[in-house]
């Protein structure tokens, strides 16, 4: 990965890039699940967001239905890493595929796809 951005900055992208996936996954996986479910995925998103949701609670509108709270957050995540940290931090953001955990992901995906060509 020779992308020019300090690791620091990768670390980082990829710590919020990871907590946003994860509460969007919290959020897809209520619509088909309580939040109270014996799941074992379920409660593992529930104990790894649980303290995000309720460290942004502080902006959280409270009309939100709790449902939406973790999709809410991630939404802050999402603008965090595409506005704020380009500009503090000094690198481009042309489309989704630019934030470094996407790109990878996305190389790893196209590689595995070259494998049954």
């Amino acid at each position: 990965m020779d992308s020019g951005i300090s690791w620091g900055v990768l670390l980082l992208d990829y710590a919020l890039g990871a907590a946003m996936w994860t509460l969007i996954g919290r959020f897809g996986m209520t619509i088909f699940l309580n939040e109270d479910s014996d799941f074992f995925f379920m409660r593992a998103f529930m104990r790894v967001t649980e303290p995000m949701i309720r460290a942004m609670s502080f902006l959280t509108p409270g009309f939100l239905v709790d449902r939406l709270k973790p999709l809410y957050v991630a939404w802050f995540l999402f603008m965090i890493r595409f506005y704020i940290m380009p500009l503090f931090l000094g690198y481009d953001v042309m489309g989704m595929l630019s934030f470094p955990l996407e790109s990878e992901a996305a190389k790893i995906v196209y590689d595995l796809g070259q494998i049954f060509r």
